[in-house]
């Protein structure tokens, strides 16, 4: 059992200690048309930052280590008795590929979101875009892909298909309903570790100017021309900055953002290097920046891959996330692949983490899908009792 006061009282009672410390109200979203219930979830999320982390996995209920497609399954339940608070998923599908398979994988991903709205927890979605000018898939390779952000911007000669694109992203959000019948709010992060060369949209690929007016240009026609209002707007570089400055080297405007984040593999151990303090300092840089403007902000991307090390989770990520003063409402870790013996980033029944990571689910700062309630609405309460 969680032997902390939150296990009995409302969150929002919890955190009024924290905000009267002087941490800035939340921004509006920048729609101002938002749903109701997205702009709830924004709220919630400002207020249990204040105190606590929401744990993501990637993909974590379509597919584990060594299943598919198992009903009410993720390997983060099967250990610790809970699907995790955030649930990741993969727009890349919906576009590339047949119409009759767009519409399947639209139809897919919208009883993925509904579920996970329906027990309560939160959907955030990447979008591994295959390139829409050239080959290459979402990769940037040199003897086939394209610079395409120029190419898919106002006034460049694919824009009309980026159009096309979005429509169907519209047409899953719009289309995505849960029980109740209200639209699903989602975490909507696209175009992230654009600061890298590794995807075509990445920084080599294309001009401040272009990648600014793609981020605008998206974020105008989904909500504005399309009327996709229950989206939250997340701006995510990978690692490669050491200072608020260069962090917003292609920041859109606070106008244009609703949630900031950062990806980070390389300072919490991948190939065996790891330079805490470092990783810390990146995301202080985020999460004091969110605050000051009144944003949400978030650990968008970490992990390491196939957790050699037994107490990772407790002795490098849940150190860092507890450091003071830093305000994450999530931290989110990368998928399990279904076939590959080593590519996964949560423990499954008998990994060598999954002992601490049992650890990680216990304290008082982590908080899981199973815990949370009301999450949409205005009255949250966290029921934290293990």
């Amino acid at each position: 059992m969680k032997n902390i006061l939150s296990s009995l009282l409302p969150a929002v009672l919890i955190l009024a200690c924290h905000l009267k410390a002087g941490a800035q109200k939340p921004s509006p979203l920048i729609d101002r048309k938002a749903t109701v219930e997205t702009v709830n979830l924004a709220r919630n999320l400002f207020q249990l930052s204040a105190g606590h982390i929401l744990f993501g996995h990637q993909h974590a209920t379509e597919y584990g280590h060594g299943w598919y497609g198992d009903k009410d399954r993720s390997d983060v339940k099967s250990v610790t008795g809970s699907h995790p608070a955030v649930i990741g998923i993969d727009l890349m599908g919906l576009s590339g590929q047949p119409d009759s398979l767009i519409d399947k994988t639209i139809k897919d991903l919208q009883q993925n979101v509904s579920a996970t709205y329906d027990r309560g927890g939160v959907t955030t979605l990447a979008w591994h875009f295959s390139n829409p000018a050239s080959g290459g898939g979402f990769y940037w390779k040199d003897s086939i892909s394209k610079p395409a952000v120029q190419l898919i911007i106002p006034g460049g000669s694919y824009h009309e298909n980026y159009k096309q694109i979005l429509r169907k992203i519209a047409v899953f959000a719009n289309g995505s309903r849960g029980a109740d019948g209200k639209l699903v709010p989602m975490i909507f992060r696209p175009f992230h570790e654009f600061d890298g060369n590794w995807f075509w949209w990445g920084k080599a690929h294309c001009t401040k100017d272009e990648f600014i007016s793609l981020w605008r240009f998206t974020v105008s026609y989904l909500r504005d021309s399309l009327h996709v209002h229950n989206f939250i707007y997340a701006f995510s570089p990978d690692n490669l900055f050491n200072s608020e400055e260069t962090y917003l080297d292609r920041y859109p405007g606070d106008e244009w953002v609703d949630m900031l984040g950062t990806d980070n593999y390389g300072d919490f151990g991948r190939d065996g290097r790891y330079n805490l303090e470092a990783g810390i300092k990146k995301l202080k840089i985020v999460s004091d920046y969110a605050l000051k403007k009144g944003k949400l902000a978030a650990f968008t991307e970490t992990g390491l891959e196939s957790i050699p090390n037994p107490e990772w989770w407790t002795g490098t990520l849940l150190k860092a996330l507890k450091t003071e003063g830093l305000r994450l409402c999530y931290v989110l870790v990368w998928r399990n692949d279904v076939r590959s013996p080593i590519h996964y980033y949560a423990p499954y029944p008998g990994q060598a983490s999954a002992d601490d990571f049992i650890r990680f689910y216990k304290d008082g700062f982590t908080v899981f899908e199973k815990e949370l309630n009301g999450l949409y609405s205005k009255r949250l309460t966290l029921n934290v009792q293990r």
